[in-house]
Order: structure tokens, then C-alpha cells, then sequence
């Protein structure tokens, strides 16, 4: 990996960190935001917490913040909402952009769009009914996954084994969205992959191996337990963890993803073949988070990663200096 270009703290300005929120991924958001204003407060960075659950965005503006760095997990935060009100104040934030945000959040979108470019993704079904889930099982077959089309965590996601499941597996999903994705479950190795940088300086980060209990990697796995082994570097057969990292620049700069995020890769046990599962544009960075993990491996510490993603903030369409004089 190439050096790091040294960063001054002082330059990034009066910096919101913006954490909380309304989305159902409020308490992760929190702990991830947390990380973050320690990380950049110890490094010398004005930084401070912003929950705009509790506080009007607009005090951004009035307030003069610089940058934001967003910890937002989930709509409100991650699906270009919070992007586009930046983007009208003109507060260049870290991660992806209004469009790219929005795209990535929608799993059924994405995976429209990887497939239009040949990208490898589960085949999947969108439903709306509980018969059409049922229908959707016999022509995808068990197991089969049923998730909310625009939610993140594993929240709402059942693994369906069998019609009876179906109606409880469609309920859970629909309240959480009413866009309700069921999808091919792939058996095989569970992956993730981060990814830094925009357009042709963005490169993958080591390839993070997931071993949950069971394979289940929900929730609580997730943020709140330490049964789940990750291994990085990698255990993966050689040559697999470059294909993966191939895959998952090419899924990134296709949706024109900017900053960082991370892309989830199921491996057919059988086959080896990757499947993209979806992309996080606001990975957490909370003391179980994946992108800090992968990092680490190549040397960046916490601290490092947190300041050169707030480095990296910026806006779609900055105004010319001029502008609104």
C-alpha cells in the first residue's frame, strides 16, 4: 500500500461528527460516532458530536462547520438524505455522494446495476405479498434469504428453509421497508471487503474472512458478542483474495462510490465463484467494525483512518467561490 500522505488536523476546520439519528441503527451509530470524535479529538482535530435526531441540520451552517464526518447507519444517514442537505449548505462530508448513497442503500437497485455491468450477485425476486414470498421460494429454492430492499445490519433478514416460514419471514421484512428482497442463499465462506479512496486511486483493503456461530452473522453477532472470528489477513485459497478485491473496486466505482466503504461477498462453497451481497457506503466503526480491522492489517491505525477519511470530504457539485456573495 502507498504511503500516507500526512495530514494537518488544524486544517480540516471546525468538524461535525455526525452520529444518532433516526434510523433504525441509532444505538450502532452512536457507538460508531463515538469512536470517531475520540479518534480525531486525540489527534487535535475541532471536533464535535452532532445528532441531528436532537438538533436542526441547519445549525451546521449557522454554526460554521467545516466538514461533517458521517456515522449515520441506515436511512436518514446513508441513503443520501443527509448528502443532499450538506451538499445545499455546501459542507463537504466523508463517503459517497447524494447518488451514489441513495443507489447503494437500495439493494434491489444495486443489484440492477452490478448485473447490468456483469457483476455476480445472488438471484433475487422482489415481493410484496406473503404468496409471492412463497412463490419466490420454490423458484429461488431453500434456503432462501428475506430482507427489507433499503435496511442494513441484518435487521428484518430471515432464512427461510420452507413455505411455512414464508408469512413470518415477509411480516418481519415488511416492517422494516415495504420493498421486501428475497434472494439466493449462497453456502460458502462469508467475506468482506473495505475499500478507500475515489475513482482510479481507490484501492481494496485485505480481505476480511467471517466465521459466525452457525453462520449467523446477525445483529447481535455483529455488534455485541465476541463469538464471531474474523481472520485477516485472510485464509481464502491463494489468488482468491485478489479476485475478490478486483470484484469489489469494480461494484464500488460502478456505482460511483466515493471516500470509503465496504462490500459483503458470499463464496460458492462448491464453485469458489464470489457473489456481491451488498455495499456499505457508512461502514460502523465501532470496536467490532470491519474497516478499522482491515485496515489495521495493512498498518493504519484507528486513529490514522479516521483523519484520512476526513481528509477525504467533499461534495458532488462544490460552488464556485463567489457563489451566493
Amino acid at each position: 500500500m502507498s504511503a500516507m500522505v500526512p495530514i494537518d488536523p488544524q486544517a480540516m476546520g471546525k468538524v461535525a461528527v455526525l452520529m444518532g439519528g433516526h434510523s433504525a441503527e441509532r444505538a450502532v451509530s452512536l457507538m460508531s460516532g463515538q469512536g470517531v470524535l475520540a479518534a480525531l479529538l486525540a489527534q487535535g482535530v475541532d471536533a464535535q458530536a452532532f445528532d441531528p435526531a436532537q438538533r436542526d441540520l441547519g445549525d451546521l451552517k449557522r454554526e460554521g462547520f467545516d466538514r461533517a464526518f458521517i456515522n449515520l447507519h441506515g436511512r436518514f444517514g446513508e441513503d443520501g438524505t443527509v448528502q443532499g442537505a450538506l451538499e445545499l449548505m455546501g459542507i463537504p462530508y466523508t463517503g459517497s455522494g447524494v447518488l451514489a448513497s441513495s443507489v447503494a442503500m437500495d439493494k434491489i437497485m444495486t443489484k440492477r446495476i452490478w448485473l447490468a455491468e456483469g457483476l455476480s450477485t445472488p438471484a433475487w425476486r422482489q415481493v410484496d405479498s406473503v404468496e409471492q414470498t412463497v412463490a419466490a421460494l420454490a423458484e429461488l429454492g431453500a434456503p432462501m434469504i428475506v430482507k427489507p430492499a433499503r435496511e442494513g445490519s441484518s435487521l428484518g433478514l430471515t432464512k427461510v428453509t420452507d413455505a411455512a416460514q414464508c408469512a413470518q419471514a415477509y411480516a418481519l421484512a415488511a416492517r422494516h421497508d415495504p420493498e421486501v428482497l428475497c434472494e439466493q442463499f449462497v453456502a460458502g465462506d462469508e467475506v468482506t471487503c473495505p475499500v478507500l479512496g475515489t475513482g482510479a486511486q481507490a484501492r481494496a483493503l485485505p480481505v476480511i474472512h467471517i466465521v459466525a456461530p452457525d453462520g449467523n452473522y446477525d445483529y447481535e453477532h455483529k455488534y455485541f458478542t465476541d463469538d464471531t472470528h474474523y481472520i485477516v489477513p485472510c485464509d481464502l485459497p491463494a489468488g482468491e483474495e485478489a479476485v475478490i478485491q478486483a470484484l469489489v473496486l469494480k461494484a464500488f466505482r460502478t456505482l460511483g462510490c466515493r471516500g470509503w466503504a465496504r462490500a459483503d461477498v458470499m463464496i460458492d462453497a462448491r464453485t469458489r465463484q464470489p457473489y456481491l451481497l451488498e455495499i456499505n457506503t457508512s461502514p460502523g466503526m465501532t470496536s467490532h467494525s470491519l474497516v478499522p480491522m482491515s485496515a489495521r492489517a495493512t498498518g493504519m491505525s484507528y486513529e490514522q483512518l479516521c483523519l484520512q477519511l476526513l481528509a477525504s470530504a467533499s461534495l458532488d457539485n462544490p460552488l464556485p467561490a463567489h457563489a451566493g456573495d
